[in-house]
């Protein structure tokens, strides 16, 4: 059966797919088959799914409430002790489409792969310095009327576009990812890929027309503004359910590309595999290096392509402050 994957040459390609999801993490109302259709046949059994693409499952980090995720890559958990040593992953990982890569985000011959084959569509802008938060609130659609095993991802994020080795983001998911979930919206808070690496917070279960706001802003203080220490929120304000990666590097990189709205699929066969509704819609925020809230941030439009099956109603609409994702 077809995939739904974005086949375009996009402007200053992303070498990061964005959502890791899994059969191995599975919720018990989901049969563990689900996940595996319409996988790439190259991809090993066992192998979950992310906002990145697939990946083993040493190489996923659950980080929990309270815990920090050290500038070398150890865990400092909420009682204060500190891991003796930071995760690493020697396994290689596969993109959207099937591609493997070496755990540090390459192929065989070092150069940095495109790997963004999950993203549908989204509207991005970047920026000569760097960002210092981002910010935005969309509802929770209504579910799909079918459930086949299908992942959808709605999320606002961060990269270095010019050395994309690492992406953040605040992600509202259906179906499964290696947070856990099934039939069912959840939230949780990413941060992709330190060392091969991906981490993530607890997924929270949330309810379709419930208001999402997820920001990525600096946890630095006054005193060591420079610290690369980033908080990720993501909240469900009707509820006050929040999962959060309080303190996360950014491993060098600088958030130089944002990200107002991107949706991102896997395992999509037919138009029924999307929300019931036609459409979600981003309110997003913006702010400058200086922390002051850009009116107008140039939002460049990136829609599915057209060669993409099945062929729904895809479309994208943008203003300074809305972006709209259209299926």
């Amino acid at each position: 059966m077809t995939r739904i994957f974005n086949k375009g040459s996009l402007p200053r390609v992303a070498t990061l797919a964005v959502i890791l999801i899994s059969a191995v993490f599975l919720s018990a109302q989901v049969s563990p088959d689900l996940a595996s259709l319409n996988r790439p046949s190259n991809v090993p059994t066992g192998y979950v799914v992310t906002p990145f693409g697939y990946f083993h499952p040493f190489c996923v980090v659950k980080v929990d409430e309270g815990e920090t995720i050290l500038a070398d890559g150890r865990l400092q958990h909420a009682n204060g002790a500190v891991d003796a040593k930071a995760p690493v992953c020697n396994y290689p990982h596969y993109t959207a489409s099937g591609r493997m890569l070496g755990p540090d985000m390459r192929n065989a011959r070092g150069f940095i792969v495109p790997a963004i084959n999950g993203w549908l569509e989204y509207v991005s802008a970047t920026t000569n310095t760097s960002y210092a938060q981002i910010s935005a609130t969309w509802p929770v659609p209504a579910p799909p009327t079918i459930f086949q095993g299908q992942s959808l991802f709605f999320f606002p994020g961060f990269q270095d576009i010019n050395n994309s080795l690492s992406i953040v983001q605040p992600v509202l998911q259906y179906g499964q990812s290696a947070a856990g979930g099934g039939k069912f919206w959840g939230i949780a808070s990413w941060n992709c890929c330190q060392s091969g690496v991906v981490w993530h917070s607890g997924l929270k279960k949330v309810n379709s027309g419930d208001t999402i706001f997820g920001s990525i802003k600096s946890a630095c203080t006054k005193k060591n503004p420079n610290c690369g220490n980033w908080k990720i929120l993501t909240q469900d304000q009707t509820t006050g359910k929040k999962s959060t990666l309080a303190k996360t590097p950014a491993d060098g990189q600088v958030w130089n590309w944002a990200f107002g709205a991107v949706l991102e699929v896997y395992s999509v066969n037919q138009c029924s595999d999307f929300p019931a509704d036609s459409s979600v819609l981003f309110t997003t925020q913006l702010y400058d290096q200086n922390n002051k809230l850009i009116s107008d941030p140039g939002w460049v439009e990136s829609p599915a392509g057209s060669g993409i099956s099945p062929q729904c109603s895809y479309g994208l609409i943008s203003t300074p402050t809305e972006e709209t994702l259209q299926w």
